[in-house]
C-alpha cells in the first residue's frame, strides 16, 4: 500500500513543468509516496520519469482535466493510495507542502481535503488563492486572490472547498462520489467547485492550511484559447450552482444572469472580443448542460457568499 499518490495533469505545453516535478518528487520522497504523470495528446512530450514510483499515463488526445485526473485517480486507487494530491504540472509546491497538509488532514478527521496558499508565480508577494468560495453572484472564487497571503503561522481553517491546482484528498472520500469523482461533463474549469459541493453534500469538510505553500505559473492553455476558456467558466458555472441549487435553481436565474450580461457588456465596452465570445458561447454551452445537471430536489449545501464581488 502507498500512502500518498500525486497525480498531475499535463498537456505538455508548461514551461515550467520540470522545476514543478523536481519539487513535487522531493515531497514524495520524503513521504515514501508515488507519482502519476497523465499526458494529454500530442503536444510536448512528458518528463522522463523514475519508476517504480513514478508511472507515465498517455490518453491520445486532450481529454480535459477532470478525465485526466480521474484517470490519474483511478491509477492511485489501483495502488492503494490512502491520500491523493492533485498537482497542476505548471504549480510549484514548496517544502513541507506535503507534509503540512496530511497533518491538517489527521487532525481534521472531517475535512476531506485541504489546500495550501498558492502563491502567483510571476509576484509571489501575493496570493492566487487559499480556497474556494462564492460570491453574490454565484460565482465559485479563489479566496484571497491578488491579496497578501495570510502567515504561515496561521491556524488551519475551514473553506468552502479547496482547489485542484494544489491539493491533498482524502482517498475514501473521493470513492464515496464513485469510480470517476469528478464530472468528467465538466471538462475543465468548475470541475473542482462541483465536487466541494458534492463533498459538502456528503458532510465532509475541507480545509486552508496557510503553512503550506505552492507558487502556480500562468496556465498556457487559458493564453491559447481565451475564447473557449470564458465559454466554459461561464456555462460550467451554470451547470454547478444548478445541481447545488435544485428547486431554488429558478430563484437564482436573475442573479446568474445578471453578472454574465454585465460581464458580456463589460467585454464589448473594451473590445475584448474573445471575452464577449466566450460568454456568449457559455450561454450556449449552459442550455447543453443544464438539462444533464438540474434537479428538482431539496439543495445541498449552501454556497453562501463569502467574499465581496469585484
Amino acid at each position: 500500500m502507498t500512502r500518498v499518490v500525486a497525480v498531475v495533469p499535463s498537456l505538455g505545453l508548461a514551461p515550467g513543468a520540470g522545476r514543478a516535478l523536481a519539487a513535487l518528487r522531493a515531497e514524495l520522497a520524503r513521504a515514501h509516496g508515488a507519482l502519476v504523470w497523465v499526458h494529454q495528446g500530442v503536444a510536448g512530450e512528458p518528463p522522463e520519469l523514475l519508476p517504480p514510483a513514478e508511472r507515465l499515463l498517455r490518453l491520445p488526445r486532450r481529454a480535459g482535466f477532470a478525465r485526466a485526473v480521474n484517470t490519474g485517480i483511478a491509477a492511485a486507487r489501483a495502488a492503494g493510495a490512502v491520500r491523493i494530491a492533485l498537482v497542476n504540472d505548471d504549480a510549484t509546491v514548496e517544502p513541507g507542502w506535503l507534509a503540512d497538509l496530511d497533518r491538517a488532514l489527521d487532525d481534521h478527521p472531517e475535512a476531506a481535503a485541504a489546500q495550501g496558499v498558492v502563491l502567483l508565480e510571476e509576484r509571489p508577494a501575493l496570493a492566487d488563492g487559499w480556497g474556494l468560495g462564492w460570491n453574490r453572484w454565484h460565482q465559485a472564487v479563489q479566496l484571497g486572490h491578488g491579496e497578501a497571503p495570510p502567515p504561515a503561522s496561521a491556524e488551519a481553517c475551514e473553506v468552502f472547498g479547496v482547489s485542484a491546482t494544489a491539493a491533498l484528498y482524502r482517498a475514501a472520500a473521493l470513492a464515496e462520489l464513485g469510480e470517476r469523482p469528478f464530472d468528467e461533463r465538466l471538462d475543465s474549469y468548475y470541475e473542482d467547485a462541483d465536487l466541494a459541493v458534492r463533498l459538502r453534500a456528503l458532510g465532509h469538510a475541507a480545509l486552508s492550511v496557510p503553512a503550506a505553500r505552492a507558487r502556480h505559473g500562468a496556465g498556457a492553455t487559458a493564453r491559447r484559447r481565451p475564447a473557449r476558456r470564458w465559454a466554459w467558466i461561464q456555462g460550467n458555472r451554470w451547470a454547478v450552482v444548478a445541481r447545488a441549487a435544485g428547486r431554488r435553481f429558478p430563484l437564482l436565474l436573475p442573479a446568474l444572469a445578471a453578472r454574465d450580461l454585465a460581464d458580456l457588456a463589460r467585454a464589448l465596452a473594451e473590445g475584448d472580443g474573445a471575452r464577449a465570445a466566450g460568454i456568449l458561447g457559455g450561454f450556449a454551452r449552459a442550455a447543453w448542460l443544464l438539462p444533464r445537471f438540474a434537479r428538482a430536489g431539496a439543495p445541498w449545501p449552501p454556497f453562501a457568499p463569502s467574499v465581496r464581488s469585484r
